[in-house]
């Protein structure tokens, strides 16, 4: 018998306001791999992605196993367009195949960091939920029910490079004070399902109005989302995708008024929180 594994891997969102690296939550838009002895290598897909060994998946897979005589076939509704986790999900998907086919027990979580550079996003797209990353673990907690999102996808990147390399080097002191309040009331309020205090916890002072100037629409969104009726908005990632936070029942409403916003440079995708991580299943 020949072995064939389904692995399904959610989108994230990195920060989340105040939580700067170290924060994430896992969003309903799906990577799915299907990975076949066919005793041929191949990648197969619909996605602007290489079809080769240099592809980011086959390269976290390799990272514990040859790829030698597989076929791997890719889809995602992931945007790609930067802020999202579509190259978190490739990571973690890759790993998770090889762990999985060849019951290698490996770190998962330790080698996706190593490769993607920071545990946030990574963490999400295997654990689900909403994640704090701290001294190489992840603590997960379920995001709250009444909780939603909406993402507003701009047609334009913005390269995580230059979104980094504009981050001053030192802060002062009153503002790091503000993200770890900020940062606190956040997950009191993810904890305790109490939008109130989520709604307050969303504020940043540490890397948004650096990058700002990079995507000022999205920092536009950021500023106005409440009055929009949102909870409020972060930027996701690096940006210059904006996470609209939302109670269930405003959604639509919101959304209509944020499909005013971004016409003509955003599309707007309603994204519910994802409890659930990286999957796999033997077909």
């Amino acid at each position: 018998m020949h072995r064939r594994r389904l692995i399904r891997v959610p989108a994230s969102s990195a920060n989340l306001g105040p939580g700067f690296d170290t924060f994430a939550a896992a969003l309903a838009f799906h990577l799915e791999l299907e990975v076949e002895e066919t005793g041929t290598f191949a990648v197969e897909t619909d996605l602007d992605v290489p079809r080769d060994r240099s592809n980011l998946l086959v390269r976290a897979f390799e990272r514990l196993h040859p790829a030698d005589g597989l076929t791997f076939r890719v889809r995602s509704t992931i945007p790609m367009s930067g802020g999202l986790g579509s190259s978190a999900a490739a990571i973690v998907a890759g790993l998770a195949a090889a762990d999985h086919l060849y019951e290698l027990g490996a770190d998962v979580l330790a080698i996706a960091t190593e490769l993607e550079g920071h545990p946030d996003n990574v963490a999400a797209a295997l654990h689900g939920g909403v994640v704090v990353c701290a001294d190489g673990t992840a603590v997960r907690l379920d995001p709250p029910s009444a909780l939603e999102a909406l993402v507003v996808v701009p047609g334009e990147a913005v390269g995580t490079a230059s979104a980094r390399a504009v981050l001053p080097e030192a802060v002062p002191v009153a503002d790091a004070v503000f993200n770890t309040a900020h940062a606190a009331l956040l997950m009191l309020g993810l904890a305790r399902g109490d939008l109130d205090l989520v709604a307050r916890g969303l504020a940043d002072r540490l890397h948004q109005p650096h990058r700002a100037h990079l995507y000022p629409r999205s920092a536009g969104l950021v500023e106005d989302a409440r009055s929009l009726g949102a909870l409020g908005a972060t930027i996701s990632g690096a940006g210059p995708t904006v996470l609209v936070w939302t109670h269930v029942e405003a959604t639509a409403a919101v959304a209509a008024r944020l499909r005013e916003r971004a016409e003509g440079w955003a599309t707007v995708h309603r994204a519910a929180f994802e409890p659930a991580g990286a999957d796999v299943r033997e077909l």
